[in-house]
């Protein structure tokens, strides 16, 4: 009786590990955002924060939704594409409002139905945005619904996704180095970049997840070490910006 009872309990406690790293992964990939999410709120300013990350994330994650119907992977990781797909559209919408309430002079309206490509991702309001996650959607789903029992589609697209997210570091990468600067930037936020990255490359190893995952796993924690980096490299520079009378 009590071998039984033994391996009940260690039954449940595996049971409780896997639902708390599932819900780690599928929560986890937005809590570092909410820093950053909030900076931007308090103190009224965008600069700082690439909306190319949010454009690279959308990407990928329509992609990796799309590679689940070729490719049954675990339900925890395509629910985590839902959850960031929701908390990009946030982020948009955040930096949007705060663009267009600190321009002194207002431009023309700059949106997604002009196909003016000049403008690309610098629309003025975030319905474009919305637009275009829409079509590309559309899109992708067509293509996807024909080529869906094609294993080579199948496995291009999951390997897109996983590199296109783990090239989400990138833009906000290069433009700390072209502003040779990190002021704006939420450290918090990438310290927790590196931190899920880990751990979910971790995961998908542990879990036997498809390789895209876990190759692109480890390139993205290589990415956010570098970021980390320009903190350092770039620390008086944003120091001296932080400084200066507004």
């Amino acid at each position: 009786m009590e071998p039984m009872m033994e391996e009940m309990r260690e039954m449940s406690v595996r049971r409780i590990i896997r639902w708390v790293s599932a819900a780690i992964m599928i929560f986890g990939g937005v809590i570092p955002y909410i820093p950053q999410y909030r900076e931007i709120y308090l103190k009224e300013d965008a600069e700082g924060f690439s909306l190319y990350v949010c454009l690279a994330l959308l990407i990928a994650n329509t992609l990796r939704i799309l590679f689940w119907f070729g490719k049954r992977y675990e339900l925890p990781l395509l629910f985590q594409s839902i959850v960031m797909n929701i908390m990009m559209l946030a982020m948009i919408h955040l930096c949007v409002k705060v663009r267009n309430k600190n321009q002194t002079v207002r431009g023309p309206e700059r949106v997604f139905t002009d196909f003016d490509w000049r403008y690309f991702w610098q629309w003025t309001d975030f319905q474009s945005y919305v637009d275009f996650l829409l079509a590309m959607s559309i899109v992708l789903s067509f293509v996807t619904f024909l080529f869906l029992h094609s294993p080579i589609y199948v496995e291009s697209i999951g390997f897109l996704a996983l590199f296109t997210e783990a090239m989400l570091g990138v833009p906000q990468l290069l433009k700390n180095l072209r502003h040779r600067s990190t002021e704006g930037m939420s450290i918090l936020m990438v310290l927790m970049w590196t931190g899920g990255d880990a751990f979910k490359t971790v995961y998908f190893i542990v879990r036997q997840a498809p390789l895209q995952f876990w190759i692109c796993g480890s390139m993205q924690v290589l990415i956010d070490i570098i970021i980390l980096g320009q903190v350092y490299w770039f620390r008086d520079n944003s120091a001296f910006r932080s400084s200066r009378p507004d």
